[in-house]
């Protein structure tokens, strides 16, 4: 990024790391904007990408966020959000999240795509995901948040690398070929006991909706969809609270099923 970076969007970027680093939350950093404007977090969120890159890190995908129209409606937005997926977030399929790795995490479940061709058109439509994506998983979510409380607005969430976490992929890739990603069912259970269930309805109305709208916006800004990235397309469920112990796992009709536990507090793995 250039050098005239305003002072405000290093400040935001640098309160989110510092948050990162030392595992304690900070208090909202919308103050610093004006009010809703994303434009502005996006430019927060890319230095914070760009600083990562710098550091070693590597881009495998992205995310999308906001997909529900309730939580839209609570945010008072009337579009999704995006967020850069790092190589070191992936937690293996049925593998263990470190004790105090994460601040404050919830889990979501989502249809992750992988793609076989590069989306880089503006107007991107569903003919051409389909036409791009090379096979679809099961997948989990661990959303996370370096704002205090979950005390977010869209600000602060965009900023925040659309309240990234980690991120577990199901094992046995599924070609769309024959598969209605918006009929599909999903359940998450906790423990065993049921805690969230939607359709791929639920998510912008299908899932291929929300890859559209995000190979659009990103293909908008100059950084496209490539081929090979990872897409998680954005909550079928209510996300819910994870805590030490506790074990998700989620089918998802015609996918198959993920599963993740969270360490016991002392426990690194």
């Amino acid at each position: 990024m250039s050098q005239d970076v305003p002072p405000a969007v290093v400040k935001a970027a640098d309160a989110l790391a510092e948050a990162t680093r030392t595992r304690v939350p900070c208090p909202p950093v919308r103050p610093l904007f004006a009010d809703g404007d994303v434009e502005t977090a996006y430019v927060v969120q890319r230095l914070n990408v760009q600083r990562a890159l710098t550091a070693g890190r590597r881009i495998v995908g992205r995310k999308i966020g906001l997909t529900s129209p309730a939580v839209q409606a609570q945010l008072g937005v009337d579009q999704p959000d995006f967020g850069a997926l790092f190589a070191d977030m992936e937690v293996a399929q049925g593998g263990v999240v470190p004790a105090g790795a994460l601040l404050q995490p919830k889990v979501e479940a989502e249809v992750a795509l992988v793609l076989a061709h590069d989306l880089p058109h503006r107007e991107c439509t569903v003919a051409d995901v389909l036409r791009a994506v090379d096979f679809a998983l099961p997948a989990l979510e661990i959303v996370d948040s370096r704002i205090a409380g979950w005390d977010i607005s869209i600000v602060d969430t965009v900023a925040d690398n659309a309240s990234c976490g980690l991120y577990v992929l199901g094992g046995t890739p599924v070609p769309l070929t024959g598969l209605d990603l918006r009929a599909v069912e999903m359940t998450m259970t906790r423990a065993g006991e049921t805690v969230s269930r939607g359709t791929g309805a639920d998510c912008l109305g299908s899932p291929l909706n929300a890859a559209a709208w995000l190979a659009g916006a990103l293909a908008g800004r100059g950084d496209p969809l490539r081929a090979g990235d990872v897409l998680l397309t954005g909550a079928l469920g209510p996300m819910v609270p994870a805590a030490p112990g506790d074990t998700f796992e989620a089918t998802i009709t015609g996918l198959g099923s993920v599963q993740v536990t969270f360490a016991a507090q002392g426990e690194e793995k």
